[in-house]
């Protein structure tokens, strides 16, 4: 998957964002750019729950619809959630309709709660499995690493569900703890001044 995809400006990118219409906004202006809003960080891991055994593509396009079902991922309105407002997803034709992955998001935001109460953030949690610079894979190349699977473990001991380590490492790419566009990707570059410019929390 390293071979560049080349967009309508001419200029490459990562296969992937090729793949479909909808994923070249998506890589350009989100994939790996640095991300410390905790319900950004909070949708997103959910979001890649969902995904698993589905495609991203799948997710990405119902994703306006998770937002209206999950109150754009308040993690303290869905902590309050009851038997009722299961039903109602369950009803919901615009989400993937998973009893399991549903309830795994509730279940989350109540333990989103307690690691805030613990952390102050989920981000200066979730950032201290930033990966040392030059540990990482050649871009693009694995699909787990020593610190997807550490938070896992770590998320896992504290109760959280559907974040094993590739769920956890599409997460860690996504909200640019790691820098995976490939190499003369035109957007690597970017998330790199990026990264460059974050400010830890």
């Amino acid at each position: 998957m390293t071979t560049p995809f080349v967009g309508p400006d001419g200029k490459t990118r990562c296969l992937w964002c090729g793949a479909a219409p909808e994923f070249l906004d998506y890589h350009d202006n989100e994939w790996g750019f640095p991300v410390a809003d905790d319900r950004r960080l909070f949708e997103k891991l959910c979001l890649e729950g969902f995904q698993s055994g589905l495609s991203w593509r799948t997710i990405l396009a119902k994703r306006e619809n998770f937002r209206a079902a999950f109150h754009d991922f308040d993690f303290d309105r869905i902590a309050q959630f009851t038997e009722r407002d299961i039903d109602r997803l369950l009803r919901d034709r615009g989400i993937v309709r998973h009893r399991g992955k549903i309830e795994a998001v509730i279940n989350n935001a109540k333990c989103a709660q307690e690691l805030v109460k613990q952390e102050g953030s989920l981000a200066s949690f979730f950032w201290r499995y930033e990966p040392a610079a030059n540990s990482t894979a050649e871009p693009q190349t694995a699909s787990t690493s020593a610190e997807s699977v550490a938070l896992s473990k770590a998320l896992k001991k504290m109760g959280w569900k559907f974040v094993g380590p590739t769920t956890v490492y599409a997460f860690l790419q996504a909200m640019g703890l790691i820098n995976d566009h490939v190499e003369g990707c035109v957007i690597r570059k970017k998330v790199a001044q990026a990264r460059k410019h974050f400010k830890r929390p």
